[in-house]
């Protein structure tokens, strides 16, 4: 007999940030959702916004969430499309699937822990270790603090690494990418990210610009929702040499959005992140439509959560490691997540469920 959704209570944990991202965001917000069920099995996920939403994330999940699951049953794989129809109205992604990802992930920890296994365990682990790439939201950095991050991403074991780009010169962009790559070095790899700060033909300049240090892919060049712009840089970048891949996905939401970029051709390296497309259920579903289409997959931030899911996947993965950014550094958790990162490597080991245990 299948156990059915008992309670759900969220607390809403608000961190300040040892690196800000950007300065007027001095903090991160973690909205912790723990789910029990009849039987008095509980699980705990979490809901997370570095910066805008918070409060309206916990209200959805307290007035809206928490009555529709009540009475239901505690198996995420029966949840989350209905879930995510029932809140439909209220938008098919962005605070609807960042709020669908706390009840989701209770769910999977719930369902691990009532079988005493880890949720990689559950899902079937297929690697013992993934590379990582260290990242950094630096545009704000001067040469000095950039090139000092930079060497501490090598000294660490990282054998790629990504800054951001995007600055109101392009000139400015190329020195510090000229910096970037002499530190590393012709063996290691190099990405960019533009965060959305570009137009079709800035990008597309900047791209040619930037190709000659050896990237392997230029992160978010356009407006995430651009998808017929994305499509056309990808047609230009194509047809001009040398062909730098386009990566797109971390402001996607839904399974139907990443399927229109990938009809469209719009981007070879696709990025969703576990939360903002509503945990590890559609996460799986994007996983493989990405595979199914031969192109690469690259998981966004969060490895504590992530990398326990990543080491599950068909395909090795690179794992995104932000630089003081784990939850337990940050001070959301009160001991260590499973997920170890070092000398440019990640693993995982066992632990009850998701093995996070947050802090009060």
């Amino acid at each position: 007999m299948t156990n059915t959704i008992a309670e759900v209570r969220t607390r809403l944990l608000t961190r300040p940030m040892a690196r800000p991202w950007v300065p007027d965001a001095p903090q991160m917000h973690v909205v912790v959702v723990e789910i029990t069920d009849d039987d008095d099995h509980a699980g705990t996920g979490f809901s997370w916004t570095p910066t805008i939403g918070p409060q309206a994330v916990q209200a959805l999940l307290d007035h809206d969430i928490r009555g529709f699951l009540i009475g239901r049953p505690a198996e995420p794989g029966e949840i989350w499309d209905p879930l995510w129809k029932h809140l439909h109205e209220a938008g098919g992604g962005g605070i609807t699937t960042i709020a669908i990802a706390g009840a989701d992930l209770a769910l999977w920890d719930l369902a691990a822990r009532r079988s005493g296994k880890a949720v990689s365990e559950l899902l079937g682990r297929r690697h013992s270790t993934l590379q990582t790439y260290g990242s950094g939201v630096n545009l704000h950095y001067s040469e000095q603090q950039l090139a000092e991050q930079v060497r501490r991403w090598v000294e660490g074991g990282h054998t790629a690494v990504k800054i951001k780009v995007g600055s109101s010169e392009l000139s400015r962009d190329v020195e510090r990418v000229r910096l970037t790559r002499e530190i590393l070095g012709a063996g290691r790899r190099l990405m960019v990210d533009a965060n959305q700060r570009w137009d079709l033909q800035t990008a597309e300049r900047a791209v040619h610009t930037l190709a000659e240090f050896g990237l392997d892919w230029v992160e978010e060049p356009l407006r995430a929702e651009d998808t017929a712009g994305y499509a056309e840089l990808s047609r230009r970048v194509a047809h001009a040499g040398p062909k730098v891949p386009i990566a797109a996905g971390e402001n996607l939401h839904t399974l139907y959005r990443f399927r229109d970029i990938i009809s469209a051709g719009a981007a070879q390296v696709l990025q969703p992140n576990l939360v903002r497309v509503g945990g590890i259920t559609p996460f799986l579903r994007i996983a493989e439509a990405v595979t199914h289409a031969d192109l690469q997959l690259a998981p966004h931030l969060l490895p504590d959560l992530t990398g326990q899911i990543a080491v599950t996947l068909e395909d090795q993965v690179w794992v995104e490691d932000v630089e003081d950014a784990g939850l337990y550094p940050l001070g959301f958790l009160s001991s260590p997540s499973p997920v170890r990162i070092g000398c440019g490597r990640l693993s995982v080991e066992e632990a009850p469920g998701l093995g996070l245990e947050f802090a009060l």
